[in-house]
């Protein structure tokens, strides 16, 4: 009996000890091992270039040259070159903090609806008629590439017209968020290389002869990359241009505020296309003007001809947003919602943002005086006429590239500067390099 129990022990013990497999087994397993290790479903992938702007950022910060100047990410910097966190954000997030009653918990599909009514009165004006009439839907996306790409990928579903126009040159990222969203896209002349200022012919000839109910891009104000901007008057045959043809016009609304001092004046041209009844599209962004880069805190807003048409294209417009991320992040937009809605943070941050205009502003003198001093050869009046962050210097890339090897100055290859990240310090070392790229001088 124990002899017999004895074996049956020793049975199920052979069943639960591993035994190791043949040695053909061994060396299949080992094989696949290997094969796995060695490749990879995405063997085929080539190595991505860098963003052409992004990746001025990456070659700056790998250079270390303790006199390097970065000036081609659009972001706003001190006179001693580091960021700027504004006071009345920081008083914004004190009192957020502070308050017990708020939460973390998801906002609805469009997004806060203080932020997304507060912003359409920012850039329309709180008498605007869409906003009295409720023609207008406003959803709160991310920034103002989100608030692009949403509106972009709801075109490509409800609009008939699967064409956009975009002005000649523009925003690099332009053409991909549009082309991305499955639409055609083409451009129209918007700057003139010899006067350095607006192509305004060229550009109504252009959107005189797109199809008609073509998506026409604009850019509210502050235009990236040139700073030339067309005037009332021209924005007004702009505006008769588009209408006449039936065009959808969609503005990038960036630089509110930022690029003038003034949130009415940099608002016009918006207004202006509201104001005749039109339907139109509007970006917004709140990076520039209030600072919030990284809250990626932005808006859409779609002007339509009635209430039940706004009704109807919101409920679509959630259709889009929905798959695409459900819904946007809330702490961006508490900021701005607070700094908008409550009138000593507003007019604080009005103050601060003239501070910041008027900085860029004092920087373009300082280089065209700087300029005038060495008697570089040309015509830099350009420089003074531009507006908002970027100046288009009309440097050819050959000279961007020598000043980026001679002198540690990192740019765009189209010559766009960032005003915003000049200072006192920097102004003379940009004035030498450009001197030396235009006369052909050695550093």
């Amino acid at each position: 009996m124990e002899s017999f129990a004895l074996k049956r022990i020793a049975a199920v013990a052979s069943h639960l000890t591993p035994t190791a497999p043949p040695r053909q087994q061994q060396q299949a397993l080992s094989m696949e091992a290997t094969s796995a290790a060695a490749a990879s479903v995405f063997d085929h992938l080539e190595q991505a270039p860098e963003d052409p702007i992004l990746g001025i950022t990456v070659a700056y910060n790998k250079d270390p040259h303790p006199g390097k100047v970065n000036l081609g990410v659009g972001a706003y910097r001190t006179e001693e070159g580091k960021p700027l966190i504004l006071n009345v954000v920081r008083r914004a997030e004190e009192r957020l903090l502070a308050d017990r009653s708020k939460n973390k918990e998801y906002l609805p599909i469009t997004g806060l609806a203080d932020f997304n009514k507060r912003s359409a009165m920012l850039i329309l004006g709180s008498d605007s008629p869409a906003i009295v009439e409720k023609r207008l839907v406003t959803a709160q996306c991310l920034s103002g590439t989100g608030s692009l790409r949403v509106g972009a990928e709801f075109l490509a579903r409800h609009y008939g017209v699967k064409l956009v126009f975009l002005p000649t040159p523009t925003w690099g990222n332009h053409f991909k968020v549009f082309m991305n969203a499955g639409l055609a896209v083409k451009t129209y002349r918007y700057y003139d290389n010899k006067t350095r200022g607006l192509d305004y012919e060229g550009m109504l000839e252009d959107i005189g002869a797109a199809p008609s109910g073509s998506v026409i891009l604009l850019h509210a104000c502050a235009h990236n990359p040139t700073g030339v901007d067309p005037t009332p008057q021209q924005w007004e045959g702009i505006r008769q241009a588009i209408r006449n043809r039936g065009h959808l016009p969609f503005f990038d609304s960036a630089y509110q505020g930022f690029a003038s001092g003034s949130l009415d004046k940099d608002a016009h041209a918006v207004r202006t296309f509201v104001a005749d009844g039109g339907e139109c599209f509007i970006a917004q962004s709140f990076a520039k003007n209030l600072g919030l880069y990284g809250e990626r805190v932005g808006a859409l807003s779609i002007v339509t001809k009635s209430s039940g048409v706004a009704t109807r294209v919101e409920s679509q417009l959630k259709l889009v947003i929905r798959p695409m991320y459900s819904n946007p992040p809330i702490h961006g937009a508490s900021i701005v919602a607070l700094v908008l809605g409550d009138g000593d943070l507003f007019s604080e941050w009005t103050v601060e943002l003239k501070g910041m205009a008027d900085r860029i502003i004092s920087m373009r003198h300082k280089l065209y005086d700087a300029l005038r001093a060495r008697g570089t050869p040309g015509d830099w009046t350009h420089i003074l006429k531009q507006i908002g962050m970027f100046s288009f210097t009309g440097l050819n890339k050959e000279q961007v590239q020598f000043m980026t090897r001679e002198y540690r100055i990192y740019m765009t290859l189209d010559g766009r500067i960032s005003m915003a990240g000049l200072s006192l310090k920097t102004v003379p070392l940009l004035a030498d390099a450009i001197h030396a790229a235009v006369t052909g001088a050695k550093a």
